[in-house]
C-alpha cells in the first residue's frame, strides 16, 4: 500500500501544515533529500500540546505528543509535496523532549513519531537512523520537538 493509502486505512486526519514561528523554512529539499525543520505538536492552528515530560506530562502523553509531533510533520510533507507518497523513505529523526533531570525514556517517547512512520511508509522504509534527547526546555513550552530527514522523487 502505499503512504496515502494507508493513511486512509489507519483513519488518520492531520492536523493544519503548521506556519514558520521564526526565520527559517519549514522543509528544504536538496537533491533526493528533504529536511524538515523542527516541528511541534501542532493540535490545530496555534494550539499546541503543551507540558514537560516527568512533571506536568506522562511518560504515555509525552510518546502521544511525539506522534502529534508525527502528523504535524505529515502535514508539511504533504502542502510541500503535494502527496506523501512522494516520500521513499526515512533516514533521520532527531526527538528532543522537554522534560526533568531525571526523566531518562526519551526513546519511549520518541516512539509516538517512528511508530507513526512505521505505519505509514512500513517497517523497512518508514524506519530510519534516529537520536532522541532530554531537554531542560522547548520552545512555547511544547513538551516535544522533531527534526527529519527524508528520500523523495516523483510519486
Amino acid at each position: 500500500m502505499t503512504a496515502e493509502e494507508n493513511l486512509l486505512r489507519l483513519q488518520i486526519s492531520l492536523p493544519p501544515s503548521p506556519k514558520p514561528l521564526g526565520v527559517y523554512k519549514p522543509l528544504l529539499i536538496h537533491g533526493n533529500q528533504v529536511w524538515l525543520s523542527g516541528h511541534g505538536p501542532l493540535i490545530s492552528e496555534g494550539v499546541f500540546i503543551l507540558g514537560r515530560v516527568g512533571d506536568t506530562l506522562t511518560k504515555e502523553e509525552g510518546k502521544q505528543a511525539a506522534r502529534q509531533v508525527g502528523l504535524a510533520l505529515l502535514a508539511t510533507l504533504r502542502e510541500q509535496l503535494g502527496s506523501l507518497n512522494r516520500i521513499k523513505r526515512v533516514i533521520k529523526v532527531l526527538g528532543m523532549v522537554s522534560c526533568t533531570p531525571e526523566f531518562d525514556q526519551h526513546p519511549f517517547v520518541i516512539n509516538g513519531c517512528s511508530e507513526l512512520f512505521a505505519e505509514i511508509w512500513g517497517p523497512d522504509n518508514g524506519v530510519g537512523v534516529r537520536s532522541a534527547i532530554g531537554v531542560q526546555s522547548l520552545p512555547g513550552s511544547i513538551p516535544v520537538e522533531i527534526e527529519a530527514m527524508f528520500e523523495w522523487g516523483e510519486g
